[in-house]
């Protein structure tokens, strides 16, 4: 099943739990829990052509390779209709991005540069815990009032925390959004956090974290993370360990929101029929209590370990195996590289058939030869690094030579990939993208994060416009860079019993056996 990213470019919309980065750009591991009335978001809608074509004027003014974390170099004018992003910096250091879509509904969220790689492993799972109680009460609302006063406004309030970040969102009535502002400054700002409410919420996150551990998917991934980054924060999982989960204390949810939220690490986005200085005179009024601090927090980048973690469990019906390489930082130059290599790879399950018609090659090799259940290419970003791989689930006795394919299939993006195959990823991944920006929700989730992650809002006309500058001898390059004669990390569950090491899945051509 394809995952869309987060990235600059497409992600499925936060109210679905626990996202990954796949062949479309994603958040890693964002857990999410519906807290409020819910309504359905409908992310289906038609593309306009003139988004698919609009790399072609501006593509040449991307032919040098840098990052692109501080300077645009597209303009907006590229894609029609194109709605401007306003930024505006309130007295506290928090910034305010608007972006008026139209329409009668509008989304407004609050997003923190603090998640769980901002924990100690004595306080692993605070954030998410934080998460927990945002919505048990404030020095002005009880949990039931506040449960009453969105669903009288038939509105939808969320919150999720990931790694790197923490959101609280609504989407409203756009003649509700001073009410939604005041919910969510109330709730980030006069939490009560009820130590009867603490007790009572540790039982609920244990029987999300048994959810959790009963998808395998999830499973992996979390231990692909600690086995590639060893003891950095960036190992850890979000939800913590079942220890933390039963010892956390009011004490240690006050001294998280004391260092991290803070009002420069914090930005209000509001997207659809809002009005730019109306959201910004809310902010200063509303947004009050974060203190400003200045202090830069400084992450350690994390040594990337190719390591191996094997667990063999008979009670699985297969092998569940996670193969990844340090990838790219959100900012890095490499990154839309990466992320076409990764759509080439692409994803495969048996639903879609024995894999003769597809087009990618690893679906081809392993679905015909029946050597596999599914994959799923994922480029995972951070600040600072990444995680490049595939997912893959097989039986116990066709794993090893799967494995072998996808280490041939990396070896060939690093040395053969074809125009062909580039320009067809391109198309892909700029509809997936622009298709995943047709509502108020998942634009908001976008500029959020280029914000924090970027320091600026990059377009869908930049986003076009750097897919276009892409190329096959570019994509080989990136390859070379971050996974040519590299080792992988690799984590294994289930049916593993002959799952190759990691020293033996080294992207190198003299590391692969005679094609069979």
């Amino acid at each position: 099943m394809l995952r869309h990213l987060a990235s600059a470019l497409s992600r499925r919309i936060p109210a679905q739990s626990n996202q990954k980065l796949s062949a479309f750009g994603s958040l890693l591991s964002k857990r999410s829990k519906s807290t409020l009335a819910n309504t359905t978001v409908d992310v289906h809608s038609v593309l306009p052509a003139s988004l698919l074509s609009s790399a072609k004027a501006t593509g040449q003014l991307l032919s040098s390779k840098h990052a692109y974390s501080t300077e645009a170099l597209v303009a907006d004018e590229d894609i029609e209709h194109q709605a401007e992003t306003k930024i505006t910096t309130i007295s506290t250091g928090l910034r305010v991005a608007t972006e008026c879509t139209g329409g009668e509904t509008v989304t407004v969220s609050l997003w923190i540069d603090a998640g769980s790689r901002f924990e100690t492993p004595e306080t692993n799972g605070t954030a998410h815990f934080l998460e927990h109680m945002a919505f048990k009460g404030t020095s002005s609302r009880t949990q039931n009032g506040l449960e009453i006063e969105i669903e009288n406004m038939g509105g939808h309030l969320n919150a999720y925390t990931s790694r790197e970040t923490t959101v609280y969102y609504a989407k409203v009535q756009k003649q509700d959004v001073e009410k939604a502002m005041n919910i969510l400054a109330d709730i980030l700002q006069q939490s009560t956090l009820p130590p009867n409410q603490i007790e009572r919420e540790r039982s609920v996150i244990l029987r999300e974290m048994e959810e959790v551990n009963s998808n395998m998917e999830e499973v992996v991934f979390d231990h692909l993370h600690e086995t590639a980054f060893g003891d950095s924060p960036l190992a850890a999982t979000i939800l913590g360990p079942v220890q933390n989960i039963q010892s956390i204390t009011r004490t240690m949810l006050k001294d998280y929101i004391t260092k991290n939220y803070v009002a420069p690490r914090i930005a209000l986005v509001a997207v659809g029929g809002v009005d730019h200085a109306d959201i910004v005179a809310q902010a200063e009024r509303q947004l009050t209590v974060f203190p400003r601090d200045d202090n830069v927090v400084k992450l350690t980048k994390p040594k990337f370990l190719s390591r191996d973690m094997h667990t063999i469990d008979d009670k699985q019906d297969l092998a569940h195996v996670g193969i990844g390489f340090e990838g790219s930082a959100w900012s890095n130059p490499d990154f839309f590289e990466l992320m076409i290599a990764a759509t080439i790879v692409g994803n495969w399950n048996r639903a879609f058939g024995h894999g003769a018609n597809v087009t990618s090659q690893l679906a081809k090799n392993l679905g015909t030869r029946g050597l596999a259940h599914s994959y799923m290419a994922f480029h995972t970003c951070y600040n600072d690094t990444g995680l490049w791989g595939v997912y893959i689930t097989a039986d116990r006795d066709t794993l090893p030579q799967a494995v072998v394919e996808v280490q041939r299939e990396v070896v060939r993006l690093c040395e053969e990939v074809t125009e062909e195959e580039v320009e067809a990823a391109k198309l892909k991944y700029k509809t997936q993208t622009l298709m995943s920006l047709e509502n108020t929700t998942a634009i908001s989730e976008e500029i959020g994060r280029q914000l924090l992650s970027l320091g600026r809002r990059m377009t869908p006309a930049e986003t076009v416009a750097r897919i276009g500058a892409v190329t096959a001898q570019s994509v080989k390059e990136a390859m070379h860079k971050y996974v040519y004669e590299k080792d992988p990390a690799v984590v294994g569950i289930g049916q593993v019993h002959y799952l190759p090491k990691a020293s033996s899945l080294r992207a190198s051509p003299s590391f692969l056996p005679p094609a069979v």
